[in-house]
């Protein structure tokens, strides 16, 4: 298994981030247009983000537009070895939990219509999946500190690895693990309800 690097890349980056990273040299080269890509590629999960914590379409659509003018005022600093999507979910966690932090708490994204915040193009399959962990993911946020049910949605909803929540949270691994293996315990159950009403 690869070792991540200190900025939690694993691995070879696949057609997404490597297309992420080549628009990212090019609107520092001076094709600043190309920020619009950035965005149509990533709004949906960073809106996803917003509903998470704010709970109503307007504030996630001002925290949307706050978190993508801080990202390309930022661009010039993304080095590159990370996911391009890891570094802008850890500027949208932080402006999250800096405004969070003020007036609100976190609501997981298992409470939302997930599928539809993330990836519309799934397959019926993929979608019987996808909810059954949002009853796995809901029946784990019960039993979970508020700040870190980010942990779980990431993990499930955001396909993060480890490393790479801890890069965006700055919670330690372990920690990120201990929480995600309760959720994976109560998504087995769950698929395996599934398995069982499929026969």
């Amino acid at each position: 298994m690869a070792e991540p690097t200190k900025d939690g890349s694993l691995g070879s980056p696949d057609e997404t981030d490597y297309d992420d990273h080549l628009i990212v040299s090019q609107i520092v080269s001076g094709q600043k247009d190309l920020f619009r890509l950035l965005v149509r590629q990533h709004e949906k999960a960073v809106f996803g983000m917003g509903l998470s914590f704010f709970r109503n379409s307007d504030d996630a659509s001002d925290f949307t537009q706050e978190v993508f003018l801080k990202t390309y005022r930022s661009l010039s600093r993304f080095e590159g070895r990370s996911r391009f999507s890891t570094w802008l979910y850890k500027i949208a966690y932080n402006t999250a939990l800096n405004e969070v932090n003020r007036r609100k708490e976190y609501f997981s994204l298992a409470e939302e219509d997930a599928d539809k915040l993330i990836n519309n193009d799934e397959s019926p399959e993929r979608l019987a999946l996808r909810n059954a962990a949002g009853e796995a993911v809901r029946s784990a946020i019960k039993e979970l500190p508020e700040r870190f049910r980010i942990c779980v949605d990431l993990f499930f909803f955001y396909d993060r690895s480890y490393q790479e929540i801890e890069v965006i949270t700055g919670i330690p691994v372990n920690t990120i693990k201990s929480h995600v293996f309760r959720a994976k315990i109560i998504l087995r159950e769950k698929l395996q309800d599934l398995e069982r009403s499929a026969v």
